[in-house]
């Protein structure tokens, strides 16, 4: 790992609206010996239970949900703007049809039996705590449940704890 350095959450000097909100992130994870990933934009980070978390939210209808089901780990990982084209790629394809990844430049990698990717310039190692489907009956504001979700495919909510954050150096 002589290309990252452990930091702590508390550490992250990104702003996380950017960070999520506008730059993307891999939610990356591993079933079977087999790793997928897919593109992220909502999800968010704070303090639950005592515990530095993430939240990410994944539809039923995406295959990775599969894979972050059946591991306790996953994986978000940020990039610089030169990935911005394979994250469009990764976002775009399901690893279903195809190898996605290994159409793209990006290596995985581990650390503590978790992948990612190598050329990341920032990761958030997590561990699953919470999931909980979202219900068209948990809405309080119906035109988010009417834009979004139409009354369908709606989001899993993941709750996981930050078990180590890396940035390249």
């Amino acid at each position: 790992m002589s290309n990252f350095k452990t930091i702590s959450p508390e550490d992250i000097k990104a702003n996380p609206f950017h960070l999520i909100g506008k730059e993307w992130m891999l939610v990356t994870a591993e079933m079977n010996g087999k790793v997928n990933t897919m593109t992220a934009n909502w999800g968010g980070v704070g303090v639950m239970w005592n515990k530095d978390v993430v939240f990410v939210v994944i539809r039923p209808s995406r295959y990775t949900k599969e894979f972050v089901d059946h591991s306790s780990t996953f994986s978000l990982t940020f990039f610089d703007q030169s990935h911005r084209n394979e994250l469009a790629y990764l976002g775009s394809v399901s690893g279903k049809d195809e190898n996605k990844i290994s159409k793209t430049s990006l290596e995985i990698i581990y650390e503590d039996n978790t992948p990612f990717f190598k050329q990341a310039k920032t990761i958030l190692l997590c561990k699953k705590l919470f999931a909980q489907p979202y219900k068209k009956e948990s809405f309080v504001d119906l035109v988010i449940e009417n834009q979004i979700y139409n009354g369908e495919d709606y989001h899993t909510l993941y709750i996981a704890e930050i078990t180590k954050v890396l940035i390249s150096d």
